[in-house]
């Protein structure tokens, strides 16, 4: 196989990885698809038992701040067509602001 082939093929193979395709993928995301997915199942239950056997903190309000991201993208992104309103921005400030909050308090105000 000579190198135009080889680029050729991982063109191909890396096309759904592009910026537009995996954002245009996002948008179109729900919450049952992004939670019953198996491997992002796997994760989080890999991450959660491993912070509970190590009692990271850390590792707790990464898994924290993860999901409360995945919950705030999906609700804050517009759908393509919409325009981005004060509808879709305040969700994203509350989430913001909870994970925020959420993090300070664990990490700087509750100390173990």
């Amino acid at each position: 196989m000579d190198k135009q082939q080889m680029a050729e093929k991982a063109t191909e193979v890396l096309r759904p990885f592009e910026t537009a395709n995996l954002i245009s993928t996002i948008q179109h995301l729900t919450l049952k698809q992004i939670f019953t997915h198996p491997v992002m199942l796997i994760f989080i239950t890999a991450v959660l038992f491993f912070g509970i056997i190590k009692r990271s903190m850390a590792v707790l309000m990464t898994l924290v701040l993860m999901i409360g991201l995945i919950v705030m993208l999906r609700f804050a992104m517009p759908v393509p067509g919409e325009e981005l309103s004060m509808a879709t921005l305040f969700p994203f400030i509350g989430f913001g602001l909870l994970i925020g909050v959420v993090i300070i308090y664990f990490s700087f105000v509750k100390s173990e």
